[in-house]
């Protein structure tokens, strides 16, 4: 297991990457459309689905550490409320998991919002609200260095 964690602690903090810069793409395409009144292209969509499968495939890798590979979580959900007195276990337990939870499902609420936009400034409109909402909610969660329950900006 360890050799697993090993792998898939790096994988999670490379795809957070990807995550935050296909986030940013859709966001200014979104916004582009939308200020500028441009038609909805392909690689509109485009954009937005390399979100949404970079989304699921961090939240797949996250989901196998946290119930599998990570030895915080497993360790607190062997003993819950033990992990809740402490701040970082209970960021990595609760909190972290919770709203990225939220981010996946504002994603998928956006996507199929744009699919079934009647016109093209809706699908702009509809991709820049859901999909800044899910990145907002994402950065947010991100453990971010600064932060007390802080990871490294990369792990290799």
């Amino acid at each position: 297991m360890d050799t697993l964690y090993a792998i898939f602690l790096p994988l999670h903090s490379i795809v957070r990457w990807l995550v935050v810069i296909t986030a940013l793409l859709a966001i200014g395409r979104a916004l582009s459309g939308l200020l500028g009144k441009r038609p909805w292209t392909g690689f509109d969509r485009t954009v937005g689905q390399w979100f949404t499968i970079t989304m699921d495939s961090q939240v797949l890798i996250g989901l196998i550490l946290y119930f599998f590979l990570s030895p915080i979580t497993t360790a607190a959900l062997q003993n819950f409320g033990g992990a809740m007195s402490n701040p970082s276990v209970r960021y990595f337990a609760v909190e972290h998991i919770v709203l990225m939870m939220i981010a996946v499902a504002l994603v998928h609420v956006g996507s199929a919002r744009v699919k079934k936009a009647g016109s093209d400034l809706a699908k702009h409109r509809n991709a820049a609200i859901w999909y800044g909402l899910a990145t907002l909610l994402t950065l947010a969660a991100i453990p971010w260095p600064f932060l007390a329950a802080g990871r490294p900006w990369f792990r290799f």
